[in-house]
């Protein structure tokens, strides 16, 4: 049974103080025996060095260990989406042309491509290797429920954590905040903290936090003042293949779920499906009957860019949809195993700020902001956080300055 979020932080909060802290000059192989509270509240005892990481996330844990410059003790990672470097994406046009998409990439992968060729422990709603593991001598497990491997806090998770401390591994365990009945960003941000503990990067971490939440702060001291009645319909719709070949139309995402957090809680719009859960297939019908005031849509076995609705020949009856006529459609960025919330979060927030409220965030440029954006949270030149931006099939947003 999940609880709530800020009820588990709470009691993490009051806990989670390391036994004992590294020196912030040692090397991890110089580190003492200590422990560290983790997402669940269980105190895990921690080896004397910390050299040898494996990791069962979907880039969440990995993108916060590149912003600590950690890393390089990665020993082996467990989902595919970090070990592909060229994602490709297209649908079809009228007549036999198509639109294609290439080069799509995990922010993490562009930043170390190295991490591709890393052994892989685990893959979606499967057991872990475990033999890979122990070969791989790690000094520490962590992972984080809530991405594909297996989204729900199951009886799979809490055998899977048992079998690989039975090999002599230590298992830190995140939880995202898409694992609780109430999800929120405080969650996220306690991950963040945690692992700042574990790689005695306590102070780097509480800088991240603070950047995150001023991007967050940005956009809802904008739109806090605006009244209930006033608030934008805005249907998160995925346009997945698979829902086609299901019958449907596309997925919609709804109630209780991270996504209808941030849009309705920070950009203060109403998400058009009211229905509780993640990825509800929808038909051409339903969808129309919702009647959105605009569109967001995020990765959904694969990417789906605004264009995709206007000028695929199989969604030619949603565009009778008035979000689709007056082209408030916007695209959030592609985020491969799209299971859970990663460091760039804030950008779906801007997006879906940006297609609810267009005049209160006319000021923002968002390819500009991008930009700033990575830099920010990864330390990178400008030229790479373009890149960032590219891989992310965000370019798209060039094209819309006026």
């Amino acid at each position: 049974m999940r609880i709530n979020g800020r009820m588990i932080v709470l009691l993490v909060i009051l806990i989670a103080t390391p036994i004992c802290s590294h020196a912030a000059d040692s090397k991890p192989s110089q580190t003492n025996l200590c422990s560290i509270v983790d997402s669940r509240g269980v105190r895990v005892t921690l080896p004397p060095g910390i050299d040898r990481v494996v990791t069962i996330s979907d880039g969440f844990i990995e993108g916060v260990m590149t912003v600590f410059g950690v890393q390089k003790r990665l020993v082996g990672v467990g989902s595919s989406c970090l070990t592909q470097k060229d994602y490709r994406f297209s649908f079809p046009l009228e007549g036999e042309q198509t639109r294609d998409y290439a080069q799509g990439m995990h922010t993490v992968t562009l930043l170390n491509p190295w991490i591709a060729d890393l052994p892989l422990i685990a893959v979606w709603n499967s057991a872990p290797n475990y033999e890979k593991i122990a070969s791989l001598n790690p000094d520490l497990a962590i992972i984080r429920v809530g991405s594909c491997w297996h989204w729900r806090d199951d009886d799979q998770v809490a055998k899977s954590i048992r079998m690989i401390e039975s090999l002599g591994i230590p298992v830190v365990v995140l939880k995202s905040p898409n694992t609780y009945d109430a999800p929120d960003l405080a969650t996220l941000y306690n991950e963040i903290e945690i692992l700042g503990q574990l790689f005695d990067r306590e102070e780097k971490a509480a800088t991240l936090v603070r950047y995150l939440r001023a991007q967050v702060d940005t956009v809802s001291r904008r739109t806090g003042s605006i009244p209930e009645a006033r608030r934008t319909r805005v249907l998160l719709l995925g346009l997945s293949p698979k829902s086609r070949e299901a019958g449907g139309a596309g997925v919609a995402v709804g109630r209780g779920t991270t996504d209808t957090f941030l849009l309705e809680h920070i950009v203060r719009g109403v998400n058009a499906f009211q229905e509780s859960g993640n990825f509800k297939v929808l038909g051409t019908e339903q969808i129309l009957a919702l009647a959105p005031d605009a569109i967001v849509l995020p990765t959904a076995w694969g990417y789906h860019p605004p264009q995709e609705l206007y000028e695929a020949p199989y969604y030619a009856d949603l565009r009778q949809m008035a979000a689709v006529k007056n082209r408030r459609v916007a695209a959030l960025p592609f985020t491969p195993c799209n299971c859970d919330k990663r460091l760039e979060y804030p950008i779906d927030i801007m997006v879906m700020a940006k297609a609810a409220y267009p005049d209160r965030f006319a000021d923002i440029d968002l390819a500009d902001w991008l930009i700033d954006f990575y830099r920010k949270v990864y330390g990178v030149d400008e030229k790479t956080a373009k890149r960032l931006r590219a891989v992310q099939w965000m370019d798209w947003t060039l094209s819309i300055r006026e």
